[in-house]
Formats: C-alpha cells, sequence, structure tokens
C-alpha cells in the first residue's frame, strides 16, 4: 500500500471514530496511536498473519489486535464506501461505453473473470470448506469486473467450496440489476440490430448468454 494511501486511510479514521484516536490513561501515559492500531490492523488483512503476531512490533495482545481489526474493517467500509464501493451511475456507463467503442467494443460494460488466490494462513478448521480440488491447496475465489483502465467496479470475494469460474457466477450479485430490471440504460447499434442491454467480454468457460461475450 502507498504511503499516501495509508495515511488517508489513518487520517479519515483518527478524524471521525474515536476508538482510533490516541488516548490518555488515568497516570498521564499515552495510549497506542492512529497508526499503531491501523498497521496492526492492515497487516492481517494484507498478510495473514496470525493476531498475536502483532505484538512484537507494535506492542498490541491479541484480543486488542483483533478488536482492532473489526473495527478497521466496519471504518474503512462506512468512510469509503459511497466513494469506492457504488456501482457505475449514468456518467459512469456512458464513460465506460466510449472506451469500450474506442476500442472496437460496442456496449461492452467492462470484462468479467476470476482469479484463484492460495490462502496460506487459513484457519485449519475452515480448510475443507476452501479447498481447491485440482490446486490441492486452500483458494479464495476474486470475481471481478474491470474496465480497461483497470477500474474495478465490482468484485465478489470468499465464496467458499471447490470452485470455477460458473459456480462463483452462480453465487455472484454481478447480475442481480439485470434480473430486477434494474440494469443501466444502454443503446447501441451492431449491423442494424438494436441492443438496449450491454455485456461483460468473458473468456470460453462463461455460458453464451446476451450479456456475455
Amino acid at each position: 500500500m502507498r504511503r499516501d494511501v495509508f495515511l488517508r486511510i489513518v487520517d479519515a479514521l483518527s478524524n471521525v471514530y474515536p476508538y482510533f484516536q490516541q488516548r490518555v490513561d488515568a497516570t498521564g501515559r499515552r495510549g497506542l496511536s492512529p497508526l499503531q492500531k491501523c498497521t496492526a490492523a492492515i497487516r492481517m488483512l494484507a498478510y495473514g498473519v496470525a493476531a498475536d503476531a502483532a505484538d512484537d512490533y507494535v506492542r498490541i495482545g491479541e484480543s486488542t489486535t483483533i478488536e482492532y481489526l473489526e473495527n478497521f474493517v466496519e471504518g474503512v467500509i462506512s468512510m469509503f464506501q459511497d466513494e469506492y464501493l457504488q456501482k457505475p451511475n449514468r456518467n459512469d456507463v456512458q464513460r465506460l461505453l466510449q472506451m469500450a467503442e474506442g476500442r472496437g467494443f460496442l456496449g461492452m460494460l467492462g470484462s468479467i473473470d476470476c482469479i484463484h488466490w492460495q490462502w496460506k494462513n487459513y484457519p485449519k478448521a475452515w480448510k475443507g470448506m476452501y479447498m481447491s480440488g485440482y490446486r490441492r491447496v486452500a483458494t479464495i475465489v476474486l470475481e471481478v469486473v474491470a474496465s480497461s483502465d483497470l477500474w474495478i467496479w465490482h468484485a465478489f470475494f470468499g465464496v467458499f467450496g471447490s470452485n470455477n469460474d460458473i459456480n462463483v457466477l452462480d453465487r455472484s450479485p454481478v447480475y442481480d440489476d439485470i434480473l430486477n430490471d434494474h440494469a443501466p440504460e444502454v443503446n447501441y447499434t451492431i449491423n442494424g440490430n438494436n441492443y438496449t442491454m450491454g455485456y461483460y467480454l468473458a473468456d470460453g468457460i462463461y455460458p453464451e448468454w446476451a450479456d456475455t461475450t
């Protein structure tokens, strides 16, 4: 993580949530700083280290580290979801369509694919739920829709089981708006045929649906 991104997160959390502010106890001794609290949480998220490992470099006990992690995740979602976890609005859709048209793909909203991330430090009790049969290791599958400028506007992560792109897609909310008739308005013409539904560019494992090419 870049330094400026990390400091932005620390500043945002410490300015809004008293939990991430430095406190002074009854003896006048200063408690942990916002940097220490956020560092402990991010280390667990980024490297999958055990909670008690934080004691070695930031002097935070196991139960406290877990508490910081839970509050960190809730705080980041609350602070940044409107900016980074939103679906494309009308202007975003038009920008995506223009980008795709410039590359010869009329009506394309992005590319969809999945990737297996090997999970090294998984809880032992969860191993069976995340084992990949042919890989013979525990993995977590990430499904993403991204544009050509690497804007990831859909991410579906953490489905348990021995998965491939298809059974992850079966559980994914990526097509919920289409099924509920809330899909963004799209109009384009190819070979004299008019279309009102955008589509995703996918590899050969995906089904030949109207919104997948």
